[in-house]
């Protein structure tokens, strides 16, 4: 499936579902980059605007790129409000955005998605000298019984899940996309009742939809797991949240 229209069919489990991201990683972001009122940036493969607003009201303007419509009009409608905000319909590949324009590029969720040699030139256009490029994910993880039961269901029935995985990513990956780089890893979580959980996989692009192979048997696997694991309803979602930031 073209990786730009992938989450069309996700987008309202995707605006409910979806994690935020902790705030002392918003704020080791700003220490590091020293953005401020004066900054223009991109939010690059924007999506839904999840960490687009953290931004908004902290710079200047913002760009949010999506290349998909259904996702970009949801952003829209989130940030309607922000006059700093403006969407744009591009991709990472082919923004739209003014050489030399900005103070930096954010891109949470998104890296995994675009053709890095193709990215890297763009965005080499698009940045200030000393621009920098962040990189955000949260990534699940399996440090309880039920996540990591969770993550075997993913594995056995979820449609491309091992080919579109972001975390199959290296660290030769980020050494030959920045000139220089520092990661920094923080924790997050969600809590959720079974409709969260289950509003949570169906956001992902690789979770099959209702009439699709493995639909039925992944949600009985998951009610079964959510029911055996689960204290007063609630099941808590672990995530490390990984944000890499540096010049490229």
């Amino acid at each position: 499936m073209d990786s730009k229209k992938r989450f069309s069919d996700r987008v309202d489990n995707y605006v409910k579902y979806r994690p935020g991201y902790p705030q002392d990683a918003i704020q080791f972001i700003f220490q590091r980059t020293g953005f401020n009122s004066n900054s223009v940036i991109a939010d690059i493969g924007s999506g839904t605007g999840i960490l687009t607003k953290y931004f908004n009201k902290k710079v200047l303007k913002i760009f949010g790129v999506e290349p998909n419509d259904e996702m970009r009009t949801a952003a829209e409608t989130l940030l309607k409000s922000q006059k700093n905000f403006v969407s744009v319909n591009g991709s990472a590949e082919k923004t739209t955005l003014d050489d030399n324009s900005l103070d930096g590029i954010i891109a949470a969720q998104a890296f995994h998605w675009f053709d890095q040699i193709k990215t890297r030139k763009e965005f080499k256009r698009i940045l200030k000298e000393d621009g920098f490029v962040i990189l955000i994910w949260n990534n699940h993880l399996t440090n309880t019984a039920f996540l990591a039961e969770y993550e075997e269901l993913l594995i056995k029935y979820a449609n491309d899940y091992n080919e579109v995985n972001h975390q199959n990513l290296a660290k030769d990956d980020f050494d030959s996309f920045y000139s220089n780089y520092e990661k920094r890893v923080f924790k997050h979580k969600q809590v959720f009742d079974f409709e969260g959980l289950a509003g949570r996989i169906m956001s992902a692009s690789y979770c099959p939809l209702p009439g699709e192979d493995n639909y039925l048997i992944l949600f009985k696997s998951l009610n079964e797991a959510f029911d055996h694991h689960s204290k007063n309803n609630r099941i808590e979602f672990n995530y490390e949240t990984d944000v890499y930031v540096g010049r490229i």
